[in-house]
């Protein structure tokens, strides 16, 4: 193991960048030449075809099957005009990835012709096997069958020649079995209890839209380092490791030069990224050595969940090309900063307003305020299902980590809101006479336009308000955004349909609409107090003062889970048409599964790593110091010996200590998760692996890592942390 250790590095050092040859064009001129988008659909389809697709995608009117033949004609000329032979059902089941199964064009037909065909049938609907993927108790074995269904909100693609038309994927009987269906609905949710919440402001919106900006952190590994480590390739993150000297304690690598290899990776997957749409925009070095940020455009939600989850499989495959592997882990490495996916998010109006964005007058700025203050609301009612929806083994490594949200959910908003909320609370008592309606309402006009400026990020807040958009820093960056979105966008649904019941019954009584609006605001500000923090959310002290407010601190995935199937969320999910108690219950079901099956498989990692690799070559080590201990022996005698020999005898004692230790620790590790294994309610189980398995990683690792101090640095078997992080 030692030689293929060696060997790794050679080949690193052997490392130059790959030439990466951008196209001559302007990137406007190529940017989502692999799209199936407006420009293509004009060129390919009728006038009639087009405006069925775009009607679908406005008004979420349906597209029926004969108008989707002449749609799927189309599509079928753009791909062959692009040489593409096959296509594909792209979908996003609960395994946390896309599925894909790629079906050919061509038919054969008489006389050993063939012929391509697509009609509406292959692009509206395909039947993929929905007992293979995860279900939680829906489907059978026995009972196959699923659906997969077009999304034309999302547009098609090309991506590996293929031809991938986004989709939702259900069950035979119809319960969802992915993120993407559950999140429509949400975002259809939204859409209609904030367009009618915006109708007390401008009768003219129409429509509400959710924006989405994700941030995706990542770290590179040089391929033959990471083949070299079974622990990375297995479970994405390093289960052993001693910190190297020089870490990220120097802040030298954040927003540092980017080393020439990772610009030249860098630029290949934009120029994917482009190519199929994604509007990649920022890119930079983070605070880890080795990890690196991109970010894009603002986006429509759904489109924006698309384009991140394909983004994470272009970078992937690009990576390869590049003689790197990409860490998408939250904890990748013990030590430094794990990685996130922070969450931006907004709504917007048909008439172009962000409705998170302060205006020029009172009337747009009391808009602002309701919308701020009720997402304060919904996140405040909703706050264990919030952590819920973030909850994941990978992000218990990262959060509260003293570099990441903790898992307190927790509303920053800056000074100069927190005076705002302030200000409203103590001048709106009720009734109030026509002259306090005017101070108050020109009170309100002095909040500045654009307060992007005007607060401070909070790096350590879970949920913050950054000037015109709420960021979910605590979103993991292997997650899924539609998991966290889907939950921020049915609470807030759920909100604001609850603020327009109540301030309609105040208006009922004959009070004045925008006093209604004011007093209900007020109510709200009380009522969620508790939640707002704008010190550090790292420290202690906030943890102590978290409990005295009553807010909850799920530390690990399968408490914090429970949320899903509280009476609460299932009424909550249920009553917006988003998922009924059959599906929230086999969400519940599936997500503590794959928390048990990530530590399990780490668990064994952990066993093989121990007993076959580091232990043998401790012991190969130690017999080299018993046999220049025996040698010294025949050189010193009496009290020379025990002079010299002292500190190799001392190391001989230290390795058998800690060998020993980890084959204990190892035996009794398995014993446990033997015991786990044999338990069936999956809730019961989680917490096995959780309290009764995983509580030995970090002894083992403890005796591991000292043992990487001790043992001769040529005869270690794995990369070492100063070798994977600091590689050019």
């Amino acid at each position: 193991m030692a030689f293929h250790r060696f060997k790794a590095l050679e080949e690193v050092m052997t490392r130059t960048p790959v030439d990466v040859k951008l196209p001559a064009d302007k990137v406007s001129e190529f940017f989502g030449a692999n799209v199936f988008g407006k420009d293509a659909m004009r060129n390919f389809l009728s006038e009639e075809a087009y405006g069925s697709v775009m009607a679908a995608i406005e008004q979420g009117t349906k597209i029926d099957r004969k108008m989707a033949d002449q749609i799927a004609n189309g599509m079928k000329a753009w791909v062959m005009s692009k040489g593409v032979t096959h296509y594909t059902h792209w979908f996003q089941p609960l395994t946390g990835t896309t599925a894909e199964k790629h079906d050919a064009f061509f038919t054969p037909v008489e006389d050993g012709r063939a012929i391509e065909t697509f009609g509406g049938s292959q692009l509206v609907q395909q039947e993929p096997d929905a007992s293979s993927f995860p279900n939680g108790g829906i489907r059978n074995t026995f009972e196959a069958r699923g659906y997969t269904a077009w999304d034309p909100t999302s547009p098609a693609f090309i991506y590996s020649n293929t031809l991938c038309i986004p989709t939702i994927f259900v069950s035979y009987t119809g319960e969802s079995l992915d993120f993407k269906t559950p999140l429509l609905k949400a975002l259809n949710a939204l859409d209609k209890a904030a367009t009618e919440v915006c109708q007390y402001f401008d009768k003219e919106v129409t429509k509400v839209t959710t924006t989405l900006g994700w941030e995706q952190e990542y770290f590179l590994v040089d391929t033959a380092l990471y083949n070299a480590r079974p622990d990375l390739a297995m479970t994405g993150r390093t289960l052993f490791g001693h910190s190297p000297a020089k870490g990220q304690q120097l802040e030298d690598h954040y927003f540092g030069s980017i080393p020439d290899r990772v610009a030249a990776y860098m630029r290949d997957f934009e120029q994917e990224c482009w190519k199929v749409g994604i509007p990649v925009k920022t890119r930079h070095n983070e605070v880890a050595p080795n990890q690196f940020e991109c970010a894009p455009v603002f986006e429509e939600c759904n489109l924006a969940v698309d384009h991140n989850q394909l983004l994470m499989d272009v970078m992937e495959k690009t990576a390869i090309r590049h003689n790197f592997r990409v860490l998408l882990h939250e904890k990748p490495f013990a030590g430094v900063n794990g990685s996130g996916k922070h969450n931006n998010w907004s709504m917007s109006t048909s008439t172009g307003k962000n409705l998170l964005s302060p205006g020029k007058t009172p009337k747009t700025n009391l808009q602002f305020l309701t919308f701020f203050i009720n997402t304060i609301k919904a996140v405040h009612d909703n706050d264990d299902l919030m952590r819920a929806s973030i909850a994941s083994a990978n992000n218990d490594h990262r959060l509260g980590a003293n570099e990441a949200p903790p898992a307190i959910m927790s509303i920053f908003i800056g000074s100069q809101l927190t005076q705002v909320l302030a200000d409203l609370e103590t001048k709106v008592k009720g009734k109030m006479t026509p002259e306090e309606k005017t101070a108050l309402k020109l009170g309100i006009g002095k909040i500045p336009d654009i307060l992007l400026d005007n607060t401070d990020r909070n790096r350590t807040s879970p949920f913050a308000f950054t000037g015109n958009k709420f960021e979910f820093r605590a979103v993991g960056s292997s997650a899924n955004c539609a998991g966290a979105m889907t939950v921020l966008n049915a609470i807030m649904a759920n909100q604001l349909m609850q603020f327009k019941k109540e301030v309609d019954a105040l208006i009922a009584k004959g009070e004045d609409k925008d006093v209604a609006i004011f007093n209900i605001l007020v109510k709200y500000i009380k009522e969620t107090k508790r939640i707002l923090f704008e010190g550090n959310g790292y420290g202690d002290e906030w943890r102590a003062e978290a409990k005295k407010r009553g807010l909850s601190n799920f530390n690990t995935t399968p408490d914090a889970l429970d949320a899903y199937v509280g009476k609460k969320s299932l009424d909550l999910f249920e009553s917006l048409n988003i998922m009924n108690h059959r599906e929230q219950e086999a969400r519940h079901a599936i997500y503590l599964e794959n928390y048990t099956k990530k530590i399990q498989i780490e668990g064994r990692v952990i066993g093989d790593l121990a007993l076959n690799h580091i232990i043998p070559t401790a012991l190969k080590y130690q017999n080299m110091l018993i046999e220049n201990v025996e040698g010294l022996k025949h050189i010193f005698d009496g009290a020379d010996f025990k002079k010299v020999a002292a500190s190799q005898i001392e190391m001989i004692k230290d390795i058998s200590e800690r060998v020993s230790a980890i084959k204990v620790k190892v035996e009794e590790m398995t014993e446990e998760r033997k015991k786990a294994n044999n338990i069936t309610d999956h809730k019961k189980q989680a917490a096995a692996y959780c309290d009764k398995v995983k509580t030995y990683f970090e002894e083992i690792r403890y005796e591991v890592d000292k043992l990487e101090l001790i043992v001769d640095d040529e005869s270690w078997p794995l990369p070492k942390y100063r070798e994977m992080l600091f590689t050019k």
